[in-house]
């Protein structure tokens, strides 16, 4: 790419091992994280400093991160298929330091709102490229084990944002937590500058246009697996905002244990980064199927279980015993769906990852936000959300599978092999 800055189309020294690699796209996939996670003890004093009223209307700053991260991945995917990774990242990183000086100092609460749609659109982008770039030189179980590797990096980001989080608050006002993220992504930049070479050769790039870009989405909509598995890791991820959007207001009311939250959240979350950890040294020895089946039916059991005991056992132990052990399971099914749904794509990678990543954001973000809305003080409205949102994933699951679970399938599938014969064409 001779028209590039010197900057962008070079690498000086690529790495050579895997280590490097996975986390560096683990660090691509948590800066978006870290922006949600690490604000959250000051979403009490944001609030007041901003004059919020209603005290469900602060859950608004991660709502709308997420809501606005699902239609910014069909936009970066297109782009990275065109233009290649390198560029396309440089960009994001660029626009998402931007951004957190905004959040930063916003005049008022609406004005904050925006910055943060802004900061969740672009931030869309960073999902996007990593699984990409991984899908680039992985694939089948390989991918799923590299992904989940890149999950345990990178759900260690989510275990330490509170406490990170409430360590700034000790020292400084919630201002520095955005100028943080800020500072962290020209970190990035610089890392990838001088480590990451570009993956997708010049020869295999995609023009943008509007047929190509609605074959590919078609693609994805009418490809069986790819279709299923992504609105049920949806599904999945979608308790899990769940417990995110409403997690301060529930240790501040219902626990009144405020003090004390940094760490309980970092207790659970440790739980879905063991899980990941697990499941990266068994998922090439059983395969992604069985690992994430056997996890999801877990899920639904101890969902379950917790909604059903909530009333008279809602104590903090045993609340965060029972949710650690249940959101452990979607570090079991998260990377593994979704290697299962990005299998046929080898072609238009970024384009399938972009829109994969639009379905399951937008589907878990809104269920998030239902979820969050109805905190009412109690631990029920987030345990039953997590029942709900297992069942429907499990359903639909089953239909993708057409009703045969643990199934290994081997070889990889082909995209010509799963799209419909119109699309072929």
């Amino acid at each position: 790419m001779p028209h590039l800055p010197a900057f962008i189309a070079t690498a000086s020294k690529p790495m050579r091992g895997d280590g490097e690699f996975i986390a560096m796209m683990a660090g691509l996939m948590g800066i978006g994280a870290l922006a949600i996670d690490m604000m959250l003890p000051a979403l009490g004093n944001i609030a007041r400093d901003l004059s919020v009223t209603e005290d469900n209307d602060r859950q608004l700053l991660v709502a709308v991160y997420l809501m606005a991260s699902a239609p910014g991945a069909l936009v970066f995917g297109p782009l990275t298929d065109r233009f290649g990774r390198r560029p396309i990242l440089f960009l994001i990183l660029a626009l998402f330091a931007l951004a957190g000086l905004g959040a930063a100092y916003p005049p008022s609460f609406e004005f904050m709102l925006v910055a943060r749609g802004i900061q969740g659109f672009i931030s869309a982008g960073f999902s996007v490229l990593a699984t990409s770039i991984v899908r680039d030189r992985y694939s089948g179980d390989a991918m799923a084990r590299i992904m989940s590797t890149v999950f345990i990096v990178f759900m260690l980001l989510p275990v330490l944002a509170p406490t990170l989080g409430q360590f700034v608050l000790y020292f400084a006002n919630w201002h520095w937590i955005f100028l943080i993220l800020t500072i962290a992504s020209v970190l990035l930049a610089i890392w990838v500058r001088l480590r990451l070479p570009e993956t997708l050769p010049v020869a295999e790039r995609i023009p943008i246009d509007g047929p190509s870009l609605i074959k590919t989405w078609r693609a994805v909509i009418f490809n069986r697996m790819g279709s299923s598995y992504m609105v049920a890791s949806g599904l999945m991820i979608g308790g899990l905002f769940g417990f995110i959007n409403s997690a301060q207001q529930l240790f501040e009311v219902h626990f009144r244990a405020t003090e004390i939250f940094p760490y309980v959240f970092a207790g659970i979350a440790m739980g879905v980064a063991l899980a990941n950890f697990v499941n990266s040294r068994i998922v090439e020895r059983f395969g992604a199927r069985r690992v994430s089946h056997t996890a999801l039916l877990a899920f639904v059991v101890l969902a379950a279980v917790h909604w059903m005991v909530h009333d008279w056992l809602n104590g903090l132990v045993p609340f965060s015993i029972l949710m650690t052990a249940t959101i452990s399971m979607v570090g079991l099914t998260g990377a593994n769906f979704g290697s299962i749904a990005m299998q046929p794509f080898a072609h238009a990678a970024g384009a399938a990852a972009a829109f994969q990543s639009f379905g399951r954001m937008l589907v878990g973000a809104v269920i998030g936000w239902i979820i969050g809305q109805a905190f009412d003080g109690s631990t029920g409205p987030i345990t039953l959300g997590y029942f709900l949102c297992g069942i429907a994933a499990l359903l639909i699951v089953l239909w993708a599978e057409e009703g045969r679970l643990f199934q290994r399938r081997f070889p990889p599938v082909k995209a010509a092999d799963v799209m419909p014969k119109s699309l072929r064409e």
